[in-house]
């Protein structure tokens, strides 16, 4: 059996805290190895247990959840690490500008506080392989009303071959591997290797930003 996802809570509220470890620590392929009750403690906790998974909270004392993500990715990665966590913004506002600033700097998605507790333990696992992109609709619908004008489309996007950009394509509407394997008639493990391919090219770290260039460039 593999080790479990190791997973960090932010958040200011105790009780909230106190519920979501419970629910996580009932999964036997989930774990919490941490927890924080503001960003500043967050950021320390982060460091010392070097999760897979980081849930925080927006809206904190002393320091916000957006000053502890970008703190958080902005730390060296060295080479036994497997890189900063995945970190996914929990919000109480379905289209929050915070959450879209978060995401934009690194954030791997956003959950809002009241989803249901299988979508939560569903996100966690999501965000951690990376497969798909967490509540892909209500991240289009996020980027679709927080997004300015788009910018031109960078030389980057050029070095994709015309199947990488179909792949693209599907990948910027949310489409999990293996929606796009089904859809083009392809096995997921190739999906994955474009996927791979379309984000290295691209120098982006994960599905979501991939999304996020998109909206940004004109592409969704």
């Amino acid at each position: 059996m593999s080790a479990p996802i190791r997973v960090v809570l932010v958040d200011d509220q105790g009780l909230f805290r106190a519920g979501i470890r419970m629910l996580v620590d009932s999964q036997a392929d989930l774990e919490v190895v941490g927890e924080a009750s503001d960003g500043a403690e967050g950021v320390e906790v982060i460091r010392s247990t070097r999760p897979d998974v980081v849930l925080m909270d927006i809206r904190m004392p002393r320091m916000d959840g957006l000053a502890a993500t970008a703190a958080i990715l902005a730390d060296p990665v060295d080479e036994a690490s497997a890189g900063p966590p995945r970190i996914v913004m929990l919000t109480t506002f379905d289209l929050d500008e915070a959450a879209a600033r978060a995401i934009r700097q690194g954030a791997s998605g956003f959950l809002l506080k009241d989803a249901d507790p299988e979508f939560l333990l569903a996100a966690i696992r999501t965000v951690h392989f990376g497969s798909a992109v967490i509540a892909a609709s209500a991240t289009r619908d996020l980027f679709a009303a927080t997004t300015p004008a788009p910018t031109p489309v960078p030389p980057s996007y050029t070095t994709l071959t015309d199947r990488e950009r179909e792949i693209f394509a599907l990948a910027a509407r949310g489409l999990s591997n293996a929606e796009i394997a089904a859809r083009e008639f392809l096995s997921e493990a190739t999906v994955k290797t474009h996927i791979s391919r379309i984000l290295a090219k691209l120098s982006l770290r994960d599905r979501v930003q991939l999304v996020v260039f998109a909206f940004e460039h004109g592409l969704a």
